[in-house]
This record gives structure tokens, C-alpha cells and sequence, in this order.
């Protein structure tokens, strides 16, 4: 039985199970940490070319979440020493910035998180790095698909499962394979918490959705078939068969009527090519 916490917008919350409801100052709060991340996204549309480091990458958002007087989630968790992550290709998620040089055909995924007066704005895109093969921007279109489609069913009354449903489904109708190992999952004071959001779920499951829930949707859809390999670094998920594969997050808040997504690109650069 899930249990549903009503919390005040400056109240310290805990990691302890409970489903945070929020109310409209805590709605504003991650407005704002939305809002950059989605920005930081969006400069990195210039950047993101054959030739260019990942490390480079990971120096641009850092600069730009501390310029939006942000610090990044990333930097320091659990002993993470990098301000954003940079999967490339058959990496479905964590991979770390570093030496690594982009080249011409290449997809990645970046996953940025602003910490930004207390709250958590955690997002990722895609990127087509020069000129990209078909079936790997078809791909990136059909996981684009699957977060809008789970977006979709975020309402009140819902359940998470049918957030789930809707993203296998699409994925699967392409023969693609969606990863299991990985969810979405619950934030706002917390960086991580309840409730996780499964990618590949039964509808009608799961912990009802109630107004003031922030959680974010992130699918990872692999073009092969859905298992994961952990490599030696503890952090970078491969897939298995080395197929690639494709990610998009957005956080979003369960309001009266529907869901708000607090990190659309404020450019209207939602989905690649950019």
C-alpha cells in the first residue's frame, strides 16, 4: 500500500518511502530548476558536433548551472565527479564524460540536473551527431514517441502503470527492447525518491496519480533487445547485445486537470534534429 505525504513548499523531506504531494510554491521552485536544465539543453544544441569531447560537454553545463545560480546534482553523488552524463551510442544510460571524442554518425543522450534554490530540474536529449544513420534517428524519434505517449496518461486518477503500458507498447510495436533495470522516479527537495516510474509496466497498476506528485518519465528504448551490462566504472549501463540506445527525461508535476512538464525546451528544441 503506497502512502502519500502532503508537504510544505520549505518543509524538509525525507527519504522514507512516502509519495510527496506538493503544493503551488514547490510548483514554482521547480518552474525555475526546470526551466534551466531545459536551457542548458538547449545551448548544447551549438556544441554537440563531430570532434567536440564529452569532458568539453560536461565543462559547458557546468559553467551554465552555476551561471543560472544553479550547483549540479550530479557533481559529488555518491562519488560521481562530473556534472552531467554523456551515453553514446550502445551506452543506455551514466556514461561519463572524459576523453572521449565525438564522431560523425554518433547519437548521444545528455542528462543534465540543476539544483536550483533547493529544487532538483533533471532532464535529458538526444543529440545527432553529424550525419546519423536512419535506423538510428528512427530510433530516436520512437523514444522521443514513448515519453510524449507516457506524458500522455500523467493525469489525476491515473495509475504509474499505465504510464508504463503506453511506453512498452509503442516500443515494442517497433520491435524495440525497453530497459527494465532503469526508471523514472520521484524528486523535488530529493534528487531521487518515491515513486519509481517503470518504463515497461501493466495499466491500471501501480500507485494512483494524485495532484502535487513530481516524478520524471525517462525511457530508455534499446534498438536490440532490452538487457543491460553494467560496466567496471560502477556507473556507465551498456546494452547488452551492443545495440544502441536512446533516452528522453522530462520532470513533470500531477496537477487538478492533467500534468505540467517543467523542462519543455524554451526554444522548441524538443527533439533532434535541432
Amino acid at each position: 500500500m503506497n502512502q502519500y505525504q502532503v508537504v510544505a513548499d520549505n518543509e524538509t523531506v525525507l527519504r522514507d518511502g512516502t509519495i510527496k504531494l506538493h503544493g503551488p510554491g514547490a510548483f514554482e521552485g521547480m518552474r525555475k530548476a526546470g526551466r534551466l536544465a531545459a536551457e542548458i539543453l538547449d545551448a548544447l544544441v551549438d556544441h554537440v558536433r563531430p570532434g567536440v569531447t564529452t569532458g568539453e560537454l560536461d565543462d559547458i553545463v557546468r559553467d551554465m548551472t552555476l551561471a543560472g545560480g544553479a550547483i549540479p546534482a550530479t557533481l559529488g553523488y555518491r562519488g560521481y565527479a562530473h556534472s552531467c552524463c554523456t551515453s553514446i551510442n550502445a551506452v543506455i544510460c551514466h556514461g561519463i564524460p572524459g576523453d572521449k571524442v565525438l564522431r560523425d554518425g554518433d547519437i548521444v543522450n545528455i542528462d543534465v540536473t540543476p539544483l536550483l534554490d533547493g529544487w532538483h530540474g533533471d532532464s535529458s536529449r538526444m543529440y545527432l551527431v553529424g550525419d546519423v544513420p536512419l535506423k538510428a534517428r528512427r530510433l530516436v524519434d520512437v523514444t522521443y514517441e514513448c515519453l510524449m505517449l507516457g506524458i500522455e496518461h500523467a493525469r489525476p486518477g491515473a495509475r504509474l502503470g499505465d504510464i508504463g503500458a503506453a511506453i512498452q507498447a509503442h516500443a515494442e510495436k517497433n520491435r524495440y527492447g525497453v530497459v527494465r533495470e532503469f526508471c523514472g522516479h520521484g524528486l523535488g527537495r530529493l534528487f531521487h525518491d518515491s515513486p519509481e516510474v517503470v518504463h515497461a509496466a501493466r495499466a491500471g497498476t501501480g500507485p494512483e496519480l494524485k495532484p502535487g506528485m513530481f516524478f520524471t518519465i525517462e525511457p530508455m528504448i534499446n534498438l536490440g533487445k532490452p538487457g543491460v551490462k553494467m560496466l567496471d566504472d560502477g556507473w556507465t549501463a551498456v546494452t547488452r547485445d551492443r545495440s544502441l540506445s536512446a533516452q528522453f527525461e522530462h520532470s513533470l508535476g500531477i496537477t487538478e486537470d492533467g500534468c505540467e512538464i517543467f523542462t519543455l525546451s524554451p526554444k522548441g528544441l524538443h527533439k533532434p534534429p535541432y
